[in-house]
Parts: C-alpha cells; sequence; structure tokens
C-alpha cells in the first residue's frame, strides 16, 4: 500500500490502520459477535502480518483495556516503523465508559500512554469524543493540553474523534487530525470531509465496515470504494483480530489504488 499525507501534519500513514480495541477490551463493544481477546503470541502475530502488508498505523486509546500495555510490550521492529494514534478523554472501568477532558486529566492520561506504549512521544491524540464535541472544544481543558504537549514535543498531531458536524467543523479549525463516521448507509459527516480537504487537514474514517456488520467480498468491496471516494481521506481504520480478515481487507484497498 502506497502511504498517504496525514493532512499538512508531515505524517505519512498507510490507507489502512490497524484498530486495537480487540486486543484489550471486549465488553461494551459494538462488534456483530462477541469474541475472546487474544493472547500475546496471536498479538503479535497479526502486528507482524499487518507490518508485512505495509500497514504503519495503529489506533488505540486507553480506554482500549490492556491495549496500549500490549503494544509497548509486543510492537515489532523499531518505533519509528508505526504511526501510534492514541486519544483522550474516555476511562472504561469495570465495564463502564466515563468521562474526562479536563487539562489536568488530559496531561496525566497521556503521560500514562506514553508510559504503557514505552514511547517518548506519540504521532497523534484524538480526543475521544462523548458526543458533546463543541461543549468539549469551547469549555474543557483538553484542547489546550494537548496544544502545550504538541509545542513539548510529546505528540506529533492533535485531533478529534468527533459525533458531530458542528463539532467536526470545528476540529477542523482548530486542529490537526478529524477522525469522522463514513459508510455506504451514512454520510451525514460529508460536510466536515469537505472541510478538511479545502484545510489540508487529516481525516481518518471510523465505521467505514459498520463496526464489524459488512461482511462479505462484495460488500466490504463497495464500501471501502465508497470511503475512499470520499474527499479529504486519509486512512480508514479497521479493527480486527483476523488474519484473512485482514489480508482480504489490504487486497481490496490494492486493488483499488
Amino acid at each position: 500500500m502506497e502511504l498517504r499525507d496525514l493532512g499538512d501534519t508531515g505524517i505519512r500513514i498507510s490507507p489502512l490502520g490497524l484498530g486495537t480495541v480487540k486486543f484489550g477490551r471486549n465488553q461494551q463493544v459494538k462488534y456483530p459477535s462477541s469474541f475472546e481477546i487474544p493472547d500475546d503470541d496471536a498479538v503479535m502475530h497479526i502486528l507482524e502480518v499487518a507490518r508485512a502488508l505495509g500497514i504503519n498505523l495503529l489506533d488505540t486509546a486507553p480506554a482500549y483495556g490492556m491495549a496500549q500495555q500490549r503494544l509497548g510490550k509486543l510492537l515489532p521492529g523499531q518505533r519509528e516503523d508505526w504511526v501510534i494514534v492514541s486519544k483522550v478523554g474516555e476511562i472504561f472501568d469495570q465495564g463502564h465508559s466515563r468521562f474526562d477532558f479536563s487539562h489536568a486529566h488530559t496531561l496525566a492520561s497521556v503521560e500514562q500512554s506514553l508510559r504503557e506504549l514505552n514511547t517518548d512521544y506519540l504521532d497523534c491524540v484524538l480526543i475521544h469524543s462523548d458526543g458533546n464535541d463543541l461543549r468539549i472544544l469551547e469549555q474543557e481543558g483538553a484542547l489546550d493540553a494537548l496544544r502545550e504537549l504538541k509545542e513539548k514535543g510529546l505528540i506529533r498531531a492533535h485531533g478529534m474523534s468527533s459525533k458531530t458536524v458542528p463539532g467536526g467543523l470545528k476540529v477542523v479549525e482548530e486542529m490537526d487530525v478529524v477522525m469522522a463516521t463514513a459508510n455506504l448507509e451514512y454520510d451525514g459527516e460529508r460536510p466536515v470531509l469537505e472541510a478538511a480537504k479545502r484545510k489540508n487537514k487529516g481525516v481518518l474514517v471510523k465505521k467505514g465496515l459498520m463496526s464489524g456488520h459488512v461482511q462479505g467480498g462484495e460488500r466490504v468491496r463497495a464500501s471501502m470504494a465508497h470511503v475512499f471516494s470520499l474527499p479529504g481521506v486519509s486512512s480508514m481504520i479497521i479493527g480486527t483480530i483476523n488474519e484473512q480478515h485482514l489480508r482480504q481487507n489490504v487486497a481490496v484497498v490494492d486493488s483499488l489504488a
């Protein structure tokens, strides 16, 4: 796969990114069937396969259970081989999510992610929105904290995994990267993608395969063709622990190039 620019950040990423929620959490997730969290050997194997297929983008978060700790321990190759996107704001504890977008929690969360991932910088940190995008950006301290962390060189870029069009448009104005939802059945955030393209901001697509509900070769191909036809898309995140699915998805992307 050919690497793409993540907007104007200077970061180059694969058109498919590997989501890591299944590495560390199987509660309160929206996949169509239940699954067991893989052991270390299985996680290492998936990471090695992803690397061999040309995937360099990993999407993770503190809210993904033990995913970050496992990446910090198992990631193959050199740190610079990977683009790591983490998040702040959501805390998953005892089977439930809670949120904290304060300045202090944001700083502490990133520091914890750096320790868990065994790295001295993160390529991008996204605010993990609870749906109140504008309130978070305008009234909480997370945005200022991420700006400070970027100035210190602890993160290379910042953004938000947004849930509303007004919020996504605000992200495009104020931040480097927006993570937006787009798939064959939902086109509501297209204005955000169009604005990001005009301003050369990074766009990561979530739920492109509807959290695993899109299945079958032709439907997957149609879904990916749709996502990559949208304006400004840098990469699409897929969350899988199935080697066959990973290889099939990469083959589809390669065929669309």
